[in-house]
């Protein structure tokens, strides 16, 4: 049995707060979390989680690695020490994505904050409504909206910040970069975790960039850092150095030995339009290339172009209902009198009709701020005479353009074959054999860019063979099948802790648990839009057929990382659609293929190309100009070829060499280390397992039937508040009984549990453990069994900065054999026979003097700890004072220079009027160079005041403070 002494024990073992310096210290978010360990995860977050004193870590992993489950691991490790002021910011593309795993990995509760989130719930003070959220949840937002919120950030003291996709903020010193100096001014002072796969991309400054919005006391200014480690051919090492302290970095080539990863392979279904598709096709993309259009709005022209491209590519029902809706747009203006309206209201329109991505919307904003820019001046004139005779005019072209796309509306319904539908069936059949092949599962997941050709391939493939086999996914997923699905889904797992009660991420997973089942009930296909290339775990899928390709290559990598990921065990097939008559479309599968590498080999697209191409190119923009722009086969051919050219030598840039010199691991014991955090973090969850059954079968002794088992019990009275029912102790990714409620540590019964044995009485007694009902042989108990004892436990925390809590044994043995600490965690470990008796006995003096010997050590190890991270980061800020000066000196030695140059060629002056010029110059500099002597003692002052004051509040916070109590003294006996 487990007795209040065990359970004491146990209870504070699991709530203790470790040092950072091993795996003990992610304890509990390890434990909570449903993901299979992999050791370079569990290194990069005690790497994050090392120093105190630090502002932040940049953690750098490539692609694929699982960058979001290091910092999940940290973020979970935070909310269980009961530090709960916790914000990720991110695009606004992966919002949900975070809060998805946050949920359904580490059981944190998650609330995304937006414009509208915060208008329902604002009673005019946004700060107090930001602050009701804080503590209950991780908040989540877009870089967009931190930035606006800045004032209100900077006044919540949060206790980490996790900013992904990190590299987007790379020009955050730069003044201009308005974003990035407003999050810098937000998080000042915040301990932030940054998350990128690219952090150098094109310069040095990228990563001098990043580094300012960590701390910006790791670099001296600009000026020194450019000196130091751009303009001199020595200063790489010591850049390395210093990076080292504070940006983590693992490789794919690092982690093959423990992560398996499986193939791509591409495979293309071409299709050949009709020429009633081919003429409908031509006549619309004439009509976009026009230069002036009353359809596509001025401000919003590329992006309504952009939309209409996609849609005509994709299908005509989608290109057909969208003309619709820009026909409506232009009979509004007929009605309202007016000739122009800044077009944002369709946009908007559009994205929420097609479902297309939110990140068009963002788009939409800039480039309506750069329009409207443009646009000031030439507005100024609107009320030159002949204004009523242009408005007429403009009248009789609106109406000409309205009769131009009735007739493309007519003749998109008109259309009486789809090739591109009937050539997604052979799509199907092939690569359902290759499935066949594989032994993969027959499961499919079709992409389009468009809501509407999602629900017109639905109404196809009913009625070609598929009907009750597919399930469609959108941002909305609010077709009358998928409710039936989600109600369905409901009911199954009513009373469980698989429902949220978000009925988003609710409906969510119940279409994914609808695709997921091999039983014969589930879909064999999903139709998605791109609302499920975000965010979704689709590992049980090997089939993705692209039947519209993005130009985005991020996108499609994002696409193909739903399936292709960790976990899945086939080769993945991809399949892209092409149309043999469009050449335009052929190069661009064409770059994304040979380019990019998007659809073969073991990783796909590296993450170097992906983030280059972002940071070079705006590709979609450049594919779209070549479309608009380009009329003839010739034309288009050349200006692919300059793209691929360009393309070719941002690809090739030297600037790999420089990254992998700085940021790539050179430890040959590489592999070795993270085997051993790997066992280290297993052995530790074992234990912990072990406790938390403790610690719930004392609590719930008598309220619950115990199945030993399978870690399962059923709680039959609960405490307050608690439901009834089915629990299953939660171990790594699998939860084998999904109808049972998922029991974690920080499950509010585990709480309780844990809260009832930390609180339960346990006064002096003696125990008697039963080592025949243990199990497992333990040589050093098996020498104690038949003696007796004494045995107490200390409970020490040291406050400095950050508080750490140790538990301390003491033992004894009745002939006097000293017990050290790993012995008597072992006789803890030995179940109890029998109730305590209490006793009235004193408890030995030798015991206590051991004890207190034990806390005084405990107490010296920590502050020779605490001192070496002070050290650490006092050397930072000598090396930042010494940035300093060196750019103050930079600007006198140039002068200097200057004016040496100055007067040599005084000595070489032909004429007077030169000699003069010279003379001048000279005499300015010679006042400059006095100038600039006064300036570096005043800045020298100044930078080590600052560094001294700075160091000061360091030893301000090591003075530590101590506290200690003795837990329970026992009279043990081993039986």
């Amino acid at each position: 049995m487990i007795s209040a002494y065990h359970a004491k024990y146990y209870a504070h073992e699991l709530t203790r707060r470790h040092a950072a310096d091993g795996v003990d210290r992610l304890s509990q978010s390890l434990f909570d979390a449903s993901v299979d360990l992999n050791p370079h995860q569990i290194e990069a977050a005690l790497f994050a989680l090392r120093n105190p004193l630090q502002e932040g870590v940049l953690l750098a992993d490539e692609v694929g690695l699982g960058k979001t489950i290091e910092a999940a691991l940290v973020v979970c490790q935070y909310w269980a020490e009961r530090r709960r002021r916790l914000l990720v910011i991110c695009p606004a593309s992966l919002r949900k994505q975070w809060a998805q795993e946050l949920h359904d990995k580490f059981a944190v509760p998650t609330t995304v904050v937006d414009a509208v989130s915060l208008r329902k719930q604002s009673a005019g003070d946004m700060l107090a409504t930001l602050q009701r959220q804080v503590g209950k949840a991780v908040v989540i937002m877009s870089y967009q909206f931190a930035a606006k919120l800045e004032a209100e950030l900077r006044a919540v003291p949060w206790d980490v910040v996790v900013i992904d996709e990190a590299h987007k903020l790379r020009n955050a010193h730069r003044a201009s970069n308005r974003t990035g100096q407003a999050l810098k001014r937000a998080l000042q002072g915040r301990k932030k975790l940054l998350l990128t796969a690219t952090p150098l991309q094109n310069s040095l400054m990228e990563l001098y960039g990043l580094s300012t919005l960590i701390d910006e006391h790791l670099f001296g200014d600009e000026a020194a850092f450019r000196k130091q480690f751009i303009n001199s051919g020595t200063g790489l090492d010591e850049l390395r150095e210093r990076l080292a302290s504070f940006a983590k970095r693992t490789l794919r080539r690092d982690v093959l030995e423990y992560i398996k990863y499986t193939e791509r392979k591409a495979l293309t279904q071409p299709f050949n339009p009709t020429d009633d598709e081919q003429a409908l096709y031509e006549r619309i993309s004439a009509f976009l290339q026009k230069e002036d259009s009353y359809a596509l709005p001025k401000q919003q022209r590329h992006l309504t172009a952009l939309i209409l491209r996609k849609l005509l590519a994709s299908s005509s029902h989608a290109v057909a209902a969208t003309l619709v809706t820009i026909r409506e747009r232009l009979q509004g203006l007929l009605t309202a009198g007016k000739t122009e309206d800044d077009g944002s209201q369709l946009v908007e329109q559009l994205i929420a009709e097609d479902d297309l991505e939110q990140d068009y919307l963002e788009e939409d904003a800039s480039e309506a701020e750069e329009n409207a820019e443009a646009s000031m001046p030439a507005a100024a004139g609107n009320g030159k005479p002949g204004a009523a005779k242009d408005a007429q005019a403009v009248r009789a072209a609106i109406t000409a353009e309205i009769e131009e796309l009735t007739a493309f509306v007519d003749a998109a319904q008109a259309l009486q074959t789809d090739t591109k539908a009937q050539a997604l069936l052979k799509a199907l059949n092939l690569g359902f054999g290759k499935m066949a092949e594989l032994r993969a599962p027959r499961k499919a997941i079709i992409f389009t860019e468009s809501k509407r050709t999602q629900e017109y391939l639905h109404r196809f493939l009913s009625a070609n063979g598929h009907a009750g086999k597919l399930v469609l996914f959108s941002g909305t997923n609010t077709h009358e099948e998928s409710t039936a699905i989600y109600q369905r889904w409901l009911e199954e797992y009513k009373g469980t802790d698989r429902v949220t009660g978000s009925p988003q991420v609710d409906r969510r997973t119940a279409l994914i648990d609808h695709f997921r089942k091999d039983d014969g009930t589930g879909a064999e296909i999903m139709i998605a839009t791109e609302a499920a290339a975000e965010g979704v775990n689709l590992q049980f899928c090997a089939l993705i057929i692209n039947y519209d390709l993005p130009w985005n290559p991020q996108r499609v990598e994002q696409r193909i990382g739903r399936c292709h990921r960790y976990g899945q065990r086939f080769d993945v097939v991809v399949i892209n659609f092409l149309n043999t008559r469009n050449q335009a479309d052929q190069r661009v599968l064409e770059l994304l293929t040979e380019k990019f590498n998007l659809f073969s080999g073991v990783f796909g697209a590296s993450d170097e190309v992906l983030g280059r191409i972002e940071g070079g190119l705006d590709f979609e923009k450049r594919i779209l100009q070549i479309y608009d722009t380009c009329r003839q086969p010739e034309q288009i051919e050349a200006a692919f070829n300059a793209l691929q050219a360009e393309l070719e030598e941002v690809i090739a840039d030297r600037i790999k060499d420089t990254q992998s010199q700085l940021l790539e691991n050179f430890d040959e014991d590489v592999h070795d280390r993270l085997k051993l955090r790997l066992d280290e973090a297993e052995a530790r969850l074992d234990k912990l397992g072990r406790w938390f059954w403790g610690v719930t079968c004392f609590a719930l002794d008598g309220r619950a039937r115990f199945d030993e088992q399978s870690y399962a019990f059923s709680l039959s009275t609960p405490p307050t508040g608690i439901a009834a029912g089915r629990y299953q102790l939660i171990r790594g990714a699998a939860q084998p009984d999904m109808l049972a409620h998922a029991y974690r540590l920080s499950h509010p019964l585990g709480e309780w549990s844990i809260d009832t044995s930390l609180n339960a009485a346990t006064p002096v007694a003696t125990l008697k453990l039963d080592y025949g009902k243990h199990g497992a042989r333990v040589s050093v108990i098996e020498r104690l069994r038949g003696m007796s004892g004494w045995l107490t436990l200390a409970r020490l925390e040291v406050t400095a900065f950050e508080t750490t809590e140790a538990l301390l044994f003491s033992g004894l043995t009745d002939d006097g054999q000293v017990l050290d600490q790993e012995a008597c965690e072992k006789l803890m470990a030995i179940p109890a026979a029998g109730k305590p008796t209490p006793l009235s006995t004193s408890v030995p003096e030798a015991l206590l003097a051991n004890s207190q010997r034990a806390v005084a050590a405990t107490i010296a190890q920590v502050l020779e700890a605490n001192q070496r991270l002070f050290n650490e980061e006092r050397d930072k800020l000598e090396r930042w004072a010494d940035d300093k000066l060196l750019a103050a000196e930079e600007a006198l030695k140039n002068t200097k220079a200057r004016i040496a140059q100055l007067k040599r060629d005084a000595r070489k002056a032909a004429t007077l009027q030169e000699q003069e010029g010279i003379q001048r110059e000279l005499s300015e500099l010679e006042r400059k160079q006095r100038r600039l002597r006064q300036e570096i003692f005043a800045v020298e002052d100044e930078i080590i005041a600052k560094r001294d004051e700075l160091i000061a509040s360091l030893q301000q916070r090591l003075q530590e403070t101590t506290s200690h109590e003795t837990l329970f003294s026992i009279r043990w006996q081993v039986i």
